[in-house]
């Protein structure tokens, strides 16, 4: 009777999920009548906004995977070595970007850094860009921050930095060449799941009047009626290929001996 259940639930859930993609994606694909087309797909790659804006989202997600690497993983492996007591105040912070909603991070962000204030960031270009990337990384730290210290609860950390002391090498090196290598599979789960992140975000782009990927979905939704179906698909596709490339780079680790 569990096993009835069980695969009843599974069942339903497929449906749940596969029954709207398949409408949405049958949709995109009637935007000539009475065939089937890839007309709004071709609309949609064509489109220089497309472009323009795919292309700043995927340099800004880039450059918020780099900088949360380098905040996260260093303060990670601190803690859990030096600082053990602090982690769940660590992990209350960096939970908190699920609880405040991120109208209220960017509204936030714009009272303190306006051109009126001591730091006018929104005042320029590079400026306002900046903060976006602080936004991006600020709702990502749950995902990567809880990746990179399930991945330092695989290793003993303890002993391979005192391995790496006892050969002289520093603290840089060994984040770099010990910790960050074993680590790895952790880093760029986070990284895709990121990534994603970065690729649909709507609020703080828009509110930043940033020509990134998620406005453009939303202005081309209010305006269009395939072209918007495709480009869901194609988001959708984006989000599916990340996490088909954590279970691939975790396949691909999985059994791996530590590094040292």
């Amino acid at each position: 009777m569990k096993r009835i259940f069980a695969w009843g639930a599974l069942l339903f859930g497929i449906l749940y999920f596969a029954l709207p993609l398949i409408g949405m994606t049958n949709f995109s694909l009637k935007m000539r009548r009475g065939v089937y087309s890839f007309d709004a797909y071709t609309v949609v790659l064509s489109d220089p906004r497309f472009q323009e804006t795919f292309t700043y989202s995927v340099v800004m997600a880039l450059v918020t995977i780099v900088f949360g690497v380098v905040l996260v993983v260093p303060t990670a492996y601190w803690v859990r070595l030096k600082l053990p007591t602090l982690r769940p105040v660590i992990e209350f912070i960096t939970l908190l970007p699920l609880v405040i909603p991120a109208i209220v991070i960017v509204f936030g962000y714009i009272r303190l850094y306006n051109t009126s204030s001591w730091l006018p960031l929104t005042g320029t270009t590079t400026g306002t860009n900046l903060l976006l990337m602080f936004g991006y990384t600020t709702l990502a730290l749950p995902y990567m921050y809880r990746a990179v210290d399930t991945g330092l609860r695989t290793i003993d950390i303890g002993t391979l930095t005192e391995a790496a002391q006892s050969l002289g090498a520093g603290w840089t090196t060994i984040l770099a060449r010990i910790i960050l290598p074993n680590v790895l599979v952790a880093v760029l789960s986070g990284a895709f799941l990121t990534f994603a992140i970065v690729i649909g975000e709507f609020t703080m782009a828009a509110l930043l009047n940033r020509p990134a990927f998620g406005p453009y979905m939303q202005l081309l939704g209010a305006n269009r009626a395939y072209e918007p179906a495709a480009l869901a698909v194609i988001s959708f596709g984006i989000t599916w290929g990340c996490l088909g490339l954590i279970q691939l780079v975790s396949r691909y680790q999985k059994g791996a001996p530590p590094k040292a």
